[in-house]
């Protein structure tokens, strides 16, 4: 009796300290995501809304900005991520060798883009692509071409842009992760396939890329989220989001600040974030445990 009664004495003070937390949880994330979706159902200007029921959620089919927004997402999404979390890998297997003079300071110098500001960063791309920038400077200069170029306006170029943008800033972040789960790997695993005669190639492929796997899943969630909720990038590019890079996110904002305040619309659209993201996670989640399984 002593016992079950200490248990829950413990049990009422974990409570208490956990409860200040989950009301902070609770009113800046539970109750604005309960919030929009009921403003989803609305329309009107802000003070004088009515409930129109899944009217914001027919119209969604018939957005063709929006789906050109989704198209956008989806190109970043199938490109990007893959060549930023491969990159991500290499580097860090090379940043992890033992006989790799300075370390340190080479991880510190491939994490210091995802220090930057997101903004400060997409700035700087924006002024290297800009129309007086370096890169037509130079490509001027080689004779590669005549007039300078409209990177940030040409549909491939500018979504070429925005990959270099995300890719650029983020690769470390996913290093560091990579770094982290290859220092929980035995060196003598691989110091038994050098033994059998393994390259450096095949141990990468067979023995770093499994046993990483799990991390891998995580990094690929995590960035799945974030290239479907991009928003600085492509702001950067173009403030006005025009249909060439324009995110779900900046068409969201869009709709509350550019054009007359369309609140309930905005918050159906936001919604679609919420949906991709959840399906996707699920995918990605089913897949590496089934493989995992495996």
């Amino acid at each position: 009796m002593k016992n079950r009664s200490l248990s829950k004495k413990y049990s009422l003070w974990g409570w208490i300290f956990v409860a200040p937390a989950s009301l902070l949880i609770f009113i800046m994330s539970f109750y604005p995501m309960i919030r929009a979706f009921h403003l989803s159902l609305q329309a009107g200007m802000p003070g004088n809304m009515r409930f129109v029921g899944l009217r914001n959620y027919i119209r969604l089919l018939e957005d063709d900005l929006l789906r050109t927004a989704v198209g956008n997402v989806f190109t970043y999404l199938v490109i990007q991520v893959p060549i930023m979390l491969f990159l991500a890998l290499i580097f860090a297997s090379i940043l992890n060798m033992k006989q790799l003079k300075g370390r340190g300071a080479l991880r510190t110098m491939i994490f210091l883009p995802c220090a930057m500001a997101l903004i400060s960063s997409a700035m700087i791309f924006r002024a290297l692509f800009g129309v007086t920038g370096m890169i037509n400077f130079f490509l001027q200069e080689l004779g590669i071409i005549s007039s300078p170029m409209l990177f940030l306006t040409d549909p491939f170029w500018a979504k070429f842009v925005v990959i270099l943008i995300i890719t650029w800033r983020w690769t470390g972040y996913n290093t560091i992760f990579y770094i982290a789960g290859l220092q929980s790997i035995d060196d003598s695993i691989y110091e038994s396939a050098r033994i059998d005669g393994a390259s450096s190639v095949q141990q990468f492929f067979y023995l770093t890329i499994p046993l990483l796997r799990p991390i891998i899943l995580l990094t690929l969630i995590m960035s799945t989220n974030g290239t479907l909720q991009i928003f600085d990038e492509t702001f950067t590019i173009s403030p006005t989001g025009i249909p060439a890079v324009i995110s779900i996110s900046q068409y969201v904002y869009n709709l509350f600040f550019r054009i007359s305040p369309q609140l309930g619309y905005a918050s159906a659209v936001s919604y679609t974030i919420l949906i991709m993201v959840a399906i996707l996670t699920f995918i990605q989640m089913k897949v590496g445990d089934r493989k995992h399984e495996k």
